[in-house]
């Protein structure tokens, strides 16, 4: 009996050992029990680990991206509140050239922002960021010439460069493939939604023209830097590191034991809850990735809409005739009806697991209503016109970061891909500010229909990245393919990926015990394996709460 005593011991001294790592939740510590069914207080933790997780993280970087999208775009509050007389912005194309510049800086800094990102941790390196082009965004309300403004605007690139790119990279490593669409919707929403209402705040701060000796296009900047400022405090202190980081936060807002179930949920979902480091071999590999590259030239497309319309959507309201005031409230309303689409449309995708189908409905609604505010002779219709395009426009951005991040795996991949998508968004902006000429105003027509010109291109090539996955997926159901270095990773395509396959040949002597105990199920070639879980026995996996590993504490104690 003394040494199965000894074994006791041995066990609960591992257990206690395990419980422990759990605790500190070390970066190699990911729980690996992904396919044991979970009890209903694991749910239970589960759920509130996500909920924490959803008001702790997206209100803050949606707060910070909007301010920071505002100070992009209040260049075109600050034309129209006098900024082009009093510096010359009406000569030649010095405001196109002001536009421009900015996107140069902008896209050069997306991926080695992203690097940068996770060596100093999220909060430190956004919060910087925030800080940095809020002092540019200041200091650009004392611009004495025309070159200063260019200058305030190579700057103000170069620190917003990380921080969109930043976030989707964070919140993609927080949620699961068929969360994060939902995710990126809330997150970008609230920029939407801060926009329509940043052309009001415009219009109040050029109620103070005069105040000082200033312009009222000078308080624009002066005030909207101030916030930016005071914002990227609440961001610092806020702001959330990624799961593997965050239990090193003076105060952690989950427990271990939340995080833990955050970590399973992850590698259930695609095996890559742990960090792998970015090495010059990974970039490398991640750019010969010709798919990484048609998702970017694709959120190029994405882009060039939503700057067009951000740009010169004052600018074609005013050339209908409508009063400097009239034209900042009015632009107000086609964001804010905006929102119900965008969030509408990011949790049917979700929901039933599609990308492509609502890239293009939302191509086809912006072509519209970009139709419409081109060629339409009455004013109102060319407003209702402006409805369409917003809503068809923005509601395409987490659909397309969503897509990329569902098809691809590896925080390192992650992170090259997410700024390489969002950098060539950059490149969006620098076509949607050189093709609308100053000499067509107010109607742009040139532009507009480079616009569209660019949306049939994604109609296009969002078709044709769907029979490639599509094609894949059928490699891999017949084992020709490994997709993603996962035996059971199926892309995303035109209709409901399978959440299983089983392997031809398993690599490891616990997949091949898995493989000949499986019975494949009658609807859709899945294993009781893979079904152990309530919702996938219904085949009805759409509920991500229900996808995750046990409650690490129960689960380890009972290794040696």
């Amino acid at each position: 009996m003394a040494p199965l005593t000894n074994i006791d011991s041995l066990q609960k001294d591992a257990g206690a050992i395990e419980v422990e790592k759990v605790a500190s939740l070390d970066v190699g510590n990911v729980p690996k029990d992904v396919d044991t069914p979970l009890t209903d207080e694991e749910k239970k933790i589960v759920k509130r680990a996500t909920r924490k997780t959803d008001w702790r993280l997206i209100p803050i970087l949606g707060a910070c991206y909007s301010i920071s999208a505002i100070d992009r775009i209040n260049i075109s509050a600050a034309r129209i509140a006098g900024m082009d007389v009093e510096l010359g912005f009406r000569v030649g194309d010095r405001y196109s050239i002001a536009l421009l510049v900015f996107f140069i800086t902008y896209f050069i800094f997306e991926i080695p922002s992203n690097v940068v990102l996770r060596k100093v941790g999220a909060a430190n390196w956004l919060a910087f960021l925030c800080m940095s082009w809020g002092l540019v965004t200041f200091g650009a309300g004392f611009a004495k010439k025309w070159t200063d403004i260019v200058i305030c605007r190579l700057l103000l690139g170069l620190f917003e460069a990380g921080f969109f790119p930043g976030s989707v990279y964070l919140i993609s490593c927080w949620y699961t493939r068929f969360e994060v669409q939902k995710r990126l919707a809330a997150f970008y929403s609230i920029n939407v939604m801060a926009n329509g209402f940043g052309s009001v705040l415009a219009y109040g701060c050029m109620q103070l023209s005069g105040r000082n000796g200033w312009l009222g296009w000078r308080w624009i900047f002066i005030i909207n830097g101030a916030m930016t400022m005071l914002l990227a405090v609440l961001g610092r202190i806020l702001i959330v590191d990624f799961p593997d980081k965050v239990h090193k936060s003076r105060f952690p807002f989950l427990k271990p034991a939340e995080v833990a179930s955050i970590q399973a949920k992850l590698e259930r979902d695609r095996h890559d809850a742990e960090y792998d480091a970015l090495t010059m071999n990974k970039f490398l590999s991640a750019c010969a990735r010709w798919e990484l590259w048609v998702f970017a030239l694709k959120f190029f497309a994405v882009t060039t809409i939503v700057y067009a319309l951000a740009f010169f959507i004052p600018i074609i309201l005013q050339g209908m005739g409508y009063s400097v005031g009239m034209t900042f409230l009015l632009s107000a309303p086609p964001a804010v009806a905006a929102v119900p689409w965008i969030m509408l449309c990011s949790w049917a995708a979700d929901k039933y697991h599609l990308r492509s189908p609502f890239i293009i409905l939302q191509c086809v609604l912006g072509i519209v209503g970009l139709m419409i505010v081109a060629y339409a002779k009455n004013n109102g219709a060319r407003y209702f016109g402006i409805f369409m395009g917003l809503a068809g426009a923005n509601a395409n951005i987490p659909t397309a970061l969503a897509w990329q991040a569902n098809n691809i795996r590896g925080q390192s991949l992650r992170m090259v891909a997410s700024g390489l998508q969002v950098g060539f968004g950059a490149i969006g902006g620098i076509y949607a500010s050189t093709v609308f000429m100053q000499k067509e105003a107010p109607t742009y027509r040139t532009g507009l229909w480079a616009v569209t010109g660019a949306q049939l291109y994604l109609v296009v090539s969002t078709l044709g990245m769907n029979y490639h996955y599509w094609r894949q997926n059928k490699k891999a159901d017949r084992g020709e393919v490994v997709l993603e270095g996962m035996e059971d990773f199926s892309h995303i395509t035109m209709s409901a990926p399978q959440q299983g396959r089983q392997s031809p040949e398993p690599e490891t002597q616990s997949d091949a015990q898995a493989g000949q105990q499986a019975q494949p199920n009658q609807q859709g070639g899945e294993t009781e394996t893979q079904q152990k879980s309530d919702d996938s026995k219904n085949n009805l996996p759409s509920n991500p709460e229900h996808v995750l590993a046990k409650h690490s504490e129960e689960t380890t104690s009972k290794k040696v």
